[in-house]
């Protein structure tokens, strides 16, 4: 092997042969250099203040759109330009944002013009919302032509893009940040908040899934370019793990004073997929390569082991037609919390110190009590804009705030490779009887000094938000 190589192993891609440089994590499992060094440690790093924060947009589809609609309400910020593979979606993203005081260029017409985007040299942020499969290739070239990069979940889909995502921004100084705006959801800071301040006392075991009935949509031509999602579930783990396990990882600490250890993962067989695939392909030749080909199981079900002795519990199940749940379950030796199945008293979620959750008024006192800072500042008018109850606007809003200030990102590039490289460890877990398989230490041994996420705008939140 190469100095820099990184291959992967045993179901997680083309089997090798390891040389002398290089150490197995997991036998069998991944094979990275032994003398893997970390270059410059991006967890608590502080990119030199942006008064304008000027951004360049990577797909105008459902979040790219979204996304644009969101960014007009922010002041101190220039879109530079959009691109998109469709041109009437480039072309509409940029009259939009015309009409909003914003003057972007619009990039289109071939696979590779977003490229030019990232070539300019009037931006600091590239921001990507494109298919999956192009989110690494598309961050690492942003970072290498000097941009900070917020990509959508997730970050990546192999174990090698994780490292080279990694490598690239300790050695540009460039963040990558993955857009995980279920951390920014309203019970998910109250209870990252709750625990900072010792509520639930030694946290013990923590839960997240995503529990979400998107079926029909995955066979939807009009609404999934390309048919790209339908694709992506012929992999057999939990594909989508951040969701659920962002806002859990952040109260852990993990990559902040612990880490995760190692996983093991089971799924149940695909009783709706392939079905629906066959069934699609008789009547419609568009559907006809999909047809007998295995898929995802429904419901996947992966348990993680931390460094410190805490358990994780993820689920993964977008076929079946059950109510949308992200769990968000948090037990601790002083108290536990609970956001799913959300209460029918109108509260935020479920609190204890007990046998029992406490009733809504108390819960409202809680609530009062363990309020973030950022929640108190920006959230009446982050559920005004929108985008998931407010939480979209939330994460966007920070995310400039921090580049504005010069303050460390809530989420950093080891948070984007861990918690994107559950997806191909939870696959080969999958395909081998579900045995056990290490979590790769992406911040190379800094876990155990880097600090834990705070959101408590002690500094900054200074930027302007336009009603």
């Amino acid at each position: 092997m190469k100095k820099r190589e990184f291959l992967k192993i045993a179901g997680l891609g083309t089997l090798g042969m390891a040389g002398a440089n290089a150490k197995v994590i997991s036998e069998p499992g991944i094979v990275m250099p032994a003398d893997k060094k970390q270059l410059f440690n991006m967890s608590g790093f502080a990119a030199p203040k942006i008064d304008v924060v000027r951004i360049g947009y990577i797909g105008m589809g459902n979040r790219g759109g979204g996304a644009i609609k969101r960014i007009v309400h922010l002041g101190s910020v220039q879109v530079k330009g959009v691109a998109d593979i469709v041109p009437e979606k480039a072309n509409s993203a940029k009259q939009f944002l015309k009409e909003a005081g914003h003057n972007p260029d619009a990039y289109s017409g071939s696979p590779d013009a977003w490229k030019k985007l990232c070539e300019r040299d009037d931006i600091d942020l590239i921001y990507i919302c494109t298919p999956w499969n192009l989110h690494t290739p598309m961050a690492l070239y942003a970072m290498e032509h000097g941009k900070h990069v917020a990509t959508e979940i997730p970050a990546a889909t192999t174990v090698e893009d994780c490292w080279k995502l990694v490598e690239t921004s300790e050695r540009t100084k460039k963040h990558c940040m993955m857009l995980e705006n279920c951390c920014y959801d309203f019970f998910e800071l109250l209870t990252l908040n709750m625990a900072r301040q010792r509520f639930f006392g030694e946290i013990v075991h923590v839960e997240g899934a995503y529990i979400h009935d998107i079926f029909e949509s995955l066979f939807q031509k009009d609404k999934r370019y390309d048919l790209w999602r339908l694709k992506e579930n012929q992999r057999n783990g939990n594909l989508y793990p951040m969701h659920g396990l962002g806002p859990i990882a952040q109260i852990l600490d993990i990559n902040r004073g612990d880490k995760m250890d190692y996983l093991v993962s089971m799924s149940s067989n695909d009783y709706m997929l392939q079905a629906k695939a066959n069934e699609l392909a008789a009547k419609d030749p568009d559907f006809k390569k999909y047809a007998g080909k295995s898929y995802r199981g429904n419901m996947n079900t992966t348990t993680i082991r931390t460094n410190k002795g805490k358990t994780i519990m993820l689920q993964h199940d977008v076929s079946s037609p059950r109510p949308y749940s992200r769990l968000h379950l948090i037990s601790g030796t002083k108290g536990a919390a609970q956001k799913y199945p959300l209460p029918e008293d109108g509260t935020q979620g479920r609190i204890s110190q007990g046998h029992e959750w406490v009733k809504p008024e108390e819960f409202k006192k809680l609530e009062q009590q363990y309020q973030p800072e950022i929640v108190k500042r920006v959230g009446e008018l982050a559920k005004k804009v929108g985008g998931h109850g407010g939480m979209d606007f939330l994460m966007d809003w920070r995310l400039i705030d921090c580049l504005r200030n010069g303050l460390p990102l809530d989420q950093d590039v080891y948070d984007a490779a861990s918690w994107s490289v559950i997806s191909p460890l939870t696959e080969w877990s999958v395909a081998n009887r579900s045995n056990s398989i290490d979590v790769p230490d992406f911040t190379n041994g800094s876990w155990k000094k880097n600090k834990p996420v705070d959101i408590a705008l002690k500094e900054g939140g200074n930027t302007e938000v336009k009603s």
